[in-house]
C-alpha cells in the first residue's frame, strides 16, 4: 500500500474505524507515512496510538513490521484483531465509542492547558469537544491553507 504524504494530506479520521477499531485507520497512515519518511509533523506510536496498542496490548514496533509488509487495511484489521489480548466483538465496540466520544483532554490534569490553547486556537470549546474532535478540525485548518 502506498503510503500518504502526511506533509500535504492528514491521515484518516480518527473517527474512522477498521474492524471497529477507533484510530486504527488513522494509526496506519502514519505508520505508512513513518515508514516511507513522509510522516510530515505526524508522529506514529503517539500517545493515541498507544491508547490502541495499549487496549490490545500490541507491540508498536511488530505492529509496523506488520504494516512494513504492504498489507492492506483489511489484512491489518485482522492482525490487530488476531495480536495481543483477545477482545470480544463487544468490547472493541464499547472501547471504541468510550473512545470516540469520552475522551478529552478538557479534564486531564497534564493536558488541560494545551488542550484549552489549542482549543482557543480553533474556536472550539474545550468542555464539549473530544480529542477527536479537535484531530479532525485542526486537520482541516492545518491542510486548507
Amino acid at each position: 500500500m502506498e503510503a500518504k504524504d502526511l506533509a500535504v494530506e492528514a491521515p484518516r479520521s480518527p473517527y474512522e474505524t477498521i474492524n471497529g477499531f477507533a484510530i486504527l485507520a488513522r494509526t496506519i497512515d502514519k505508520c505508512r507515512a513513518s515508514i516511507a519518511d513522509t510522516s510530515g509533523e505526524y508522529h506514529f506510536d503517539c500517545p493515541l496510538d498507544k491508547t490502541l496498542f495499549g487496549f490490545k496490548n500490541i507491540n508498536a514496533e511488530e505492529f509496523k513490521a506488520f504494516v512494513a509488509t504492504g498489507a492492506t487495511d483489511e489484512e491489518i484489521g485482522l492482525w490487530v484483531e488476531t495480536h495481543g489480548d483477545p477482545k470480544t466483538p463487544d468490547e472493541v465496540s464499547l472501547w471504541s465509542s468510550a473512545f470516540k466520544t469520552d475522551y478529552s483532554y478538557a479534564t486531564d490534569p497534564n493536558k488541560k492547558e494545551w488542550f484549552q490553547g489549542e482549543c482557543e486556537r480553533l474556536a472550539l470549546d474545550p468542555a464539549t469537544t473530544t480529542l477527536f474532535d479537535y484531530l479532525d478540525v485542526d486537520d482541516k485548518v492545518s491542510f486548507a491553507k
